[in-house]
């Protein structure tokens, strides 16, 4: 007789007299009440809300980054003196985005809006105040959504009088139309 045979012959044996359970609560899926319509409406308005969701900046896994990190990104084909000008703050900020209590979503949300607002008004360079918090929790989604954004050109940590570690200023692309003011000016006659 092998080890595995009396092992077996050993739990019959031990479990001899034992009777199944027998229970007299309700399976849970039968005992489930109908969900409220108000209940019901709300989550279909919400799962309807998500479908619709234009918005392509990334809720899922976001790369943390330090409350003191420099944040700094460019597209190829900004020129260096451009980058300097932003990062030193001589560019005027048109439009300034402040983010202090928002949640993560509340802030995906706004960036967004902000980001298509500045678009639509000419607006070049603006100032997003992310805050520092001990996890940066919303400078690290900031960092990462920007750089999803084509019409983002480049963005870097504020100066402290701007809001140092706490505030990036960002460059938007120029519309057409000022690419022409900016063509006409430079044309001489």
């Amino acid at each position: 007789m092998s080890g595995s045979d009396n092992d077996d012959n050993l739990f019959k044996e031990q479990m001899s007299g034992v009777k199944p359970i027998t229970s007299n609560r309700v399976p849970r899926e039968q005992g489930r009440k109908a969900l409220d319509p108000t209940l019901s409406r709300a989550r279909s308005a919400a799962a309807e809300e998500l479908l619709n969701d234009d918005n392509p900046l990334a809720d899922n896994f976001i790369p943390e980054v330090s409350p003191d990190a420099v944040l700094e990104f460019a597209r190829p084909g900004v020129q260096h003196g451009v980058l300097k000008k932003m990062r030193l703050g001589k560019y005027a900020v048109d439009a300034r985005l402040d983010l202090h209590k928002h949640t993560v979503e509340q802030a995906r949300t706004a960036v967004y809006q902000f980001c298509k607002d500045c678009l639509q008004y000419d607006v070049r360079t603006a100032l997003i105040v992310h805050g520092k918090g001990k996890q940066a929790t919303i400078k690290s989604c900031v960092n990462h959504w920007l750089k999803d954004l084509p019409d983002v050109l480049a963005f870097h940590t504020a100066q402290k009088h701007h809001g140092g570690s706490g505030a990036v200023y960002v460059l938007f692309r120029k519309s057409d139309a000022q690419k022409l003011a900016t063509k006409s000016k430079h044309t001489k006659f």
